[in-house]
């Protein structure tokens, strides 16, 4: 018997790096910017400030799912923040998890069907 059966709702693929609420924001949004964001558009689109932001991404460099350009454009100093391939399939499994969490609060609330069915996201 697998983890998984005797343990149905420990969630293991609830990846810790993934699911601090911060970077759970910056991954969503690089998923919806396959080629990158810059780092002030990242900043402005998940309300971070400047060291959040950059303490949050390196947890994600270091775990792999981020990759980090630092350059110049003209004279000034631009990074530019992407997904990995390693982080695009990361995060699809954790998405796969927290819809199957979904799932299952609401079928002990009463009520059946796939939620997130309606908002398109797929289980891989």
């Amino acid at each position: 018997m697998s983890k998984t059966d005797s343990a149905p709702f420990s969630y293991e693929g609830l990846d810790r790096v993934i699911h601090e609420k911060a970077r759970l924001g910056l991954l969503t949004s690089l998923m919806a910017h396959p080629k990158g964001l810059a780092f002030a558009d990242l900043k402005q689109l998940c309300g971070l400030t400047d060291g959040n932001l950059s303490r949050h991404l390196g947890v994600l460099q270091e775990a792999g799912l981020v990759e980090v350009t630092k350059g110049y454009e003209g004279n000034r100093p631009h990074t530019t923040c992407r997904l990995t391939k390693t982080g695009r399939r990361r995060f699809l499994d954790y998405l796969a998890v927290l819809e199957r969490l979904v799932r299952d609060a609401a079928k002990a609330a009463g009520r059946e069907g796939p939620p997130l069915g309606r908002l398109g996201i797929v289980s891989t």
